[in-house]
């Protein structure tokens, strides 16, 4: 009996141990990310968690496994910022505050500004997330359209078009100039009102843009090369 018991204390010891350093390493990427963006070696965020590369591994086979523990929180922030945005009486006032306030975040948060502009392979949680944000990106355009508020050549496909634009001048101007963004979102937004409707080159297509954030994803290490 007392064997058994021992054994139960021991199981209970290690599953919390493992809990520990789940968490450990997710607070580690999480702070590292933020930092540096997510092509972070995954042995400095071990040793920054303090665990051996093997227990990081164990937990999360792939960087894609971890920056989906990582980032699951900040996938759903996005979509929950678009439906608050839905939610705004002015939808010119709703559309605008959601991009100002994703391309503040990214400014902010480096590892944020690197996914927001990436496609990553399809796992049950980020597809779940990704269409419900895309919903909520498709009828906060279609709202302020019809109100007359967003020119009517705006397609989903710009707002991404915006956040990589936003990501290359953050990461630029972050250190000497960490405000510039605010500038080239005001310019930006200023481009949408119908009132500034000029002819416009064609707008990527939706497969083209997540080609484009796939290759993005590739090129970050994210997805191995074919």
């Amino acid at each position: 009996m007392a064997a058994t018991d021992d054994a139960r204390t021991s199981d209970r010891s290690l599953r919390a141990d493992a809990v520990r350093n789940r968490l450990r390493i997710v607070e580690a990427a999480q702070a590292l990310f933020e930092e540096r963006g997510i092509d972070v070696p995954l042995d400095e965020i071990a040793e920054r968690a303090e665990v051996g590369a093997g227990t990081l591994y164990r937990r999360f086979p792939t960087r894609e496994d971890l920056l989906e523990a990582v980032f699951e929180d900040e996938l759903r922030k996005w979509a929950t910022i678009a439906e608050e945005a839905l939610a705004c009486e002015d939808p010119w006032v709703g559309f605008s505050t959601f991009i100002e306030r994703i391309c503040a975040t990214m400014a902010t948060d480096r590892g944020f500004s690197d996914l927001i502009i990436m496609k990553l392979p399809t796992s049950q949680v980020t597809a779940s997330l990704c269409a419900r944000q895309t919903r909520a990106l498709a009828d906060l355009v279609l709202r302020a359209q019809e109100a007359g508020a967003l020119r009517e050549d705006f397609v989903v496909e710009d707002i991404f078009l915006f956040l990589m634009a936003n990501a290359g001048v953050s990461q630029v101007t972050h250190c000497a100039a960490p405000h510039a963004w605010r500038r080239l979102v005001a310019f930006l937004l200023e481009a949408c009102r119908p009132a500034n409707a000029g002819p416009l080159p064609a707008a990527p297509t939706a497969l083209q843009t997540e080609r484009a954030m796939l290759g993005h994803a590739t090129a970050m290490g994210v997805i191995p090369r074919a």
